[in-house]
């Protein structure tokens, strides 16, 4: 390949990245929340009592230039305390309570991590085709 070619190859991957990397990092989110549901599905993370909690876990993602991005997370209230815990602290209503964390986000990571890096040589692999 010469360097025209290489060029051109470079030129119409520039095109397509945003769009490729938006779908592949989409599907990183897809099994990010499909873990932390899981992970909050029972000990040692938390259990589950009405299913409320866990439902409200939402991934969202956008395009930027040049590439995407997704965040995880949840709008519920109790999702800080339940994944780090309450200790010893005095709620607004003046209760005091000492909640162990029951950790779910956290043990995600690293499948997220690795389905993050599979995706991105995914795309790099689709755009240089």
């Amino acid at each position: 390949m010469n360097l025209d070619e290489l060029a051109d190859r470079l030129d119409g991957a520039s095109d397509r990245i945003g769009e490729v990397s938006e779908r592949h990092m989409r599907h990183v989110g897809t099994v990010g929340v499909a873990r932390i549901k899981a992970n909050a599905s029972g000990r040692p993370g938390p259990n589950v009592i009405t299913g409320r909690y866990r439902a409200s876990w939402r991934a969202e993602t956008r395009g930027i230039p040049y590439g995407a991005q997704c965040t995880l997370g949840t709008d519920a209230p109790q999702g800080r305390r339940l994944e780090f815990g309450f200790f010893n602290m005095t709620d607004s209503l003046g209760r005091l309570y000492f909640q162990p964390p029951f950790p779910h986000v956290q043990p995600a990571i690293g499948l997220i991590e690795t389905t993050l890096h599979q995706q991105m040589r995914a795309v790099v692999g689709e755009i240089l085709a």
